[in-house]
């Protein structure tokens, strides 16, 4: 990897976004958690979600990643409330594609993962940047079958 590489791939926009993660810690009566770690980089996000109607109500994550799954995490905090399972999905699997792919941008509210885009040649962090969608939807469907 190349200087040029790297310092496209940790924009400031990055860790500007790795620096603010929004919703950390945890919830006092979490109706659904799941913990997903990476085995490639052991990359680990923990997310809780209280779920009504069958949208997120109430949202909490601990984040162990590097940048890139920290940017990740912090651009879902900043939108999964109010969202239900299929928009967090869509988004998750639009992310996946403009990873793999070089797919479109994921959809409103979460277009602001435009930002690793340059991640997308480097396989090796797509795990940590896919762990806090993967957690959300778990402890989403843990919620759902609690309810």
């Amino acid at each position: 990897m190349s200087d040029s590489d790297l310092i496209k791939l940790y924009s400031k926009r990055i860790l500007a976004l790795a620096a603010d993660i929004p919703h950390l810690g945890s919830l006092d009566a979490p109706e659904g958690m799941s913990k997903q770690r990476s085995p490639l980089c052991g990359s680990t996000v923990t997310a809780q979600v209280v779920v009504r109607d069958g949208k997120v109500a109430d949202f909490a994550q601990n984040v162990k990643a590097c940048a890139l799954g920290q940017a990740s995490s912090s651009i879902l905090g900043a939108h999964v409330i109010g969202q239900d399972r299929a928009t967090v999905e869509a988004a998750r699997d639009a992310l996946i594609k403009m990873l793999r792919e070089d797919g479109p941008t994921p959809p409103a509210p979460f277009e602001d993962l435009e930002v690793l885009r340059p991640a997308r040649d480097f396989k090796n962090r797509h795990p940590s940047i896919l762990l806090a969608w993967e957690a959300t939807l778990a402890a989403m469907d843990e919620a759902q079958a609690a309810a």
